[in-house]
């Protein structure tokens, strides 16, 4: 869920579907170690965020977004 309380919405340019996961990842060259970056990402585009940022070898973490919201 976004701030404002509305669900929150992908991350890949051109979708407004609903979000379900998260992706936590972090750019080694330019944030250092307890710096992560997080996208959100609809069923649809999950595996290509996920491969996006792997081709670039950015360590990332996949995980529900609400397992993510709720906790561990």
């Amino acid at each position: 869920m976004s701030a404002d309380g509305s669900p929150a919405q992908c991350s890949r340019a051109g979708c407004r579907a609903a979000a379900s996961w998260l992706i936590r990842w972090r750019n080694p060259r330019i944030h250092s170690a307890d710096r992560w970056k997080s996208w959100v990402a609809c069923d649809e585009h999950r595996e290509y965020l996920r491969e996006f940022l792997a081709a670039r070898s950015f360590p990332l973490d996949v995980s529900p977004l609400d397992r993510a919201v709720s906790g561990p």
